[in-house]
């Protein structure tokens, strides 16, 4: 079985079997081939190519493993869990396939040894990066499917050019959504709404979005039950008069939470279970999972039938009356995927994918990860079809906020957040290596809970100074998205107030701070002091627009990455970043590039005044032009030839260098 050979050949990679080894090899310019991987044949090793069957006829598990070396070092895989991981390089590490809340593995990676490998697989299993093989565990599969392309060393946007060519590329987001987003944990009903737009009005604060995130607790929902998907009438009469309101007042669109999930009293359920659009179990329809003291299930959004009912139901609560964009919240795929939820129990939240759900296409084992990606896909559908825009558009008119997705996830006029992450200095910085991770992976439309989901308190120093910190590194990212439970003194009447009586404005919410304290003069909700400097950022965060908008144009016609880590753009010019990145050393790896031509080295440490900053050295081409590195708030000159710099780092102003000249940059010249 092992005689003979074959080679085949597309472009520069080159595919060769002999003596039942499979072998990957890139073409040089001289002729001469340079091995990439094969498969792993160690005498005291699992076979590279393992499979055992333990379903039925037409599945079974499969191993593949393929060689690897000591010095290899290996980027994507989607992003890992909130809060410990702070690696860019994966190398040494066990990816889960598993995806919950904060978890969106993607079982796709970049080599530096110039290459890319996609495994084509939706399901539950791992991926395995060790000193001398790297292996891909596949659950259950009906086929083992996977996709490998090869570009020189050190040039990760060919190797993102070609991936995204074949996954799809990421239409521009609209105009407004590249300003700021305002959303927290929750607004409590039309009025609070409004009060927060006329704020944003009267402090002349720009403002893109305004999120409704409708569900806190057992007793409050912005809908009257779970997969109603429509506005709770007596606390949201009007939302088309609400969100006229908001655009007159501030030229704001709206966001509208949604859920998967589905309790027995809602309107829909009926619908749903008769049609066959809810995930079932083996045994039956079953309990998928609780939450909010009420059992629940999921829509499949996997049927064709059930995202074209999701939709209708969509369109005739929200987007028929000028809500057009969507927050896709816990659809992680066989339950809510809510492990801050009563410790995980599930009794009120099932953490984690139940293994044996079972959707239209296939079990959540073997398929689970098509979930999301099929629910970013409904509202996709459903954009396209009331915008008189073709599916395979290059542009967004309105876009989907989601928590995970799956390889090609980017092709859909939908943006990825990194789920609910702590408020801390040092999740700040995980955030960064999260962020170039899921950049890495083929997902550019990324960001963040700028302040973090949970535990800002309002009212402490800490706090406050960590939400300006944050709100700084979010000025430079794709997205700006201000949300997160915030904690602080004041408390409302329970009866309405159970939505978070704390602030995540810039200001206490005046008719709030009025009822609660009977005063009329409000406190600004991160201090006098910071507001200026929230301010700031604000208004900075739009100046960049103009460039931000041109680095998504360019996304959408080459795949090149927005958010990029140190390595894309100086492995090949700097040995500190290729050996910090190796290390994964927080001075290269804490900082990034937001396109070509901005540095952002975000504060990480309470009460910090300065931070050494690692500026590399620039390439040849970038030296030819002149360029070297600027300070963005004061345009002082650090050269071309790379070193570290002990730079001040006061709140309004987070460490932030440029390329070329600043006001080219800001007309949008990438």
């Amino acid at each position: 079985p092992y005689g003979g050979s074959a080679t085949i050949r597309n472009g520069r990679l080159v595919a060769e079997l002999a003596g039942g080894v499979l072998s990957f090899y890139r073409l040089e310019a001289n002729g001469s081939r340079t091995l990439l991987t094969q498969e792993y044949t160690d005498d005291k090793a699992l076979p590279a190519r393992y499979y055992t069957q333990e379903f039925r006829a037409s599945s079974f598990a499969a191993q593949f493993a393929f060689s690897s070396d000591v010095e290899e070092m290996v980027f994507g895989v989607g992003q890992q869990a909130c809060c410990r991981d702070n690696s860019v390089n994966k190398k040494g590490q066990v990816v889960d396939l598993l995806n919950f809340n904060s978890q969106v593995p993607i079982p796709v990676f970049m080599s530096s040894k110039g290459y890319l490998m996609f495994f084509n697989y939706p399901g539950q299993g791992r991926m395995e990066f060790g000193q001398y093989r790297t292996r891909f565990v596949a659950e259950e599969v009906t086929v083992v499917d996977y996709y490998i392309i090869t570009a020189p060393v050190g040039d990760y946007d060919a190797l993102q050019q070609q991936y995204t060519a074949v996954t799809g590329r990421q239409p521009t987001p609209p105009d407004f959504l590249l300003g700021y987003q305002q959303s927290k944990l929750r607004y409590f009903n039309q009025s609070q709404v409004l009060d927060v737009a006329q704020r944003f009005h009267d402090e002349g604060i720009n403002l893109a979005l305004l999120v409704v995130d409708p569900y806190l607790g057992t007793d409050f929902f912005a809908w009257k039950y779970q997969g109603d998907w429509s506005f709770d009438s007596s606390l949201w009469p009007d939302p088309a008069g609400m969100a006229a309101d908001v655009k007159r007042l501030t030229g704001a669109e709206m966001m509208v939470s949604l859920w998967p999930s589905v309790e027995d009293l809602s309107v829909n359920y009926q619908k749903l279970q008769e049609n066959g659009w809810l995930a079932s179990t083996r045994d039956g329809t079953g309990v998928v999972d609780s939450f909010g003291g009420v059992y629940t299930r999921l829509i499949d959004s996997t049927h064709p039938g059930a995202r074209v009912f999701l939709w209708k139901r969509l369109n005739d609560s929200y987007f028929s009356k000028g809500i057009h964009n969507f927050w896709i919240d816990t659809d992680d795929g066989g339950s809510n995927g809510e492990p801050t939820v009563n410790g995980g129990s599930s009794t009120t939240g099932i953490s984690y994918a139940r293994a044996f759900a079972e959707y239209f296409i296939g079990t959540q084992t073997a398929a689970g990860k098509m979930f999301p990606w099929l629910h970013q896909q409904a509202i996709d559908e459903g954009h396209h079809n009331l915008t008189d825009t073709p599916a395979g558009a290059t542009e967004c008119k309105y876009m989907s906020l989601t928590r995970s997705t799956f390889a090609g996830g980017q092709r859909f006029c939908s943006y990825m957040w990194s789920g609910d992450t702590m408020s801390r200095f040092d999740v700040l910085l995980q955030q960064i290596t999260a962020g170039v991770s899921v950049t890495a992976s083929g997902i550019s439309s990324w960001t963040l809970d700028i302040g973090g989901f949970t535990g800002l308190n309002v009212e402490s120093t800490y706090g406050r100074q960590l939400f300006v910190r944050w709100i700084a590194m979010g000025t430079f990212l794709p997205f700006m998205r201000v949300h997160g439970d915030r904690q602080c003194s004041l408390s409302g009447p329970s009866d309405i107030f159970s939505a978070n009586s704390c602030p995540n404005e810039v200001w206490v919410s005046s008719a709030f701070y009025h009822l609660v304290t009977q005063k009329d003069t409000q406190p600004w909700a991160y201090g006098e002091e910071n507001f200026p400097i929230i301010k700031n950022y604000i208004s900075e965060r739009y100046k960049l627009v103009p460039y931000v908008k041109k680095l998504f144009q360019q996304l959408q016609a080459t795949g090149r990455s927005i958010m990029r880590p140190l390595y894309y753009d100086f492995s090949l010019s700097d040995p500190i970043v290729v050996s910090g990145t190796r290390a994964n050393d927080g001075l290269v790896t804490n900082q990034f590039m937001l396109g070509p031509r901005i540095l952002v080295s975000p504060v990480g440490i309470e009460n910090a005044t300065s931070k050494d900053v690692y500026l590399p050295i620039l390439n040849q081409e970038q030296k030819n032009q002149g360029w070297t590195w600027q300070h963005w708030w004061t345009g002082k000159d650090y050269g071309s030839e790379g070193d570290t710099f002990r730079v001040d780092a006061p709140l309004d102003q987070i460490p932030v260098f440029y390329l070329g000249n600043k006001e080219d940059i800001l007309s949008g010249n990438i």
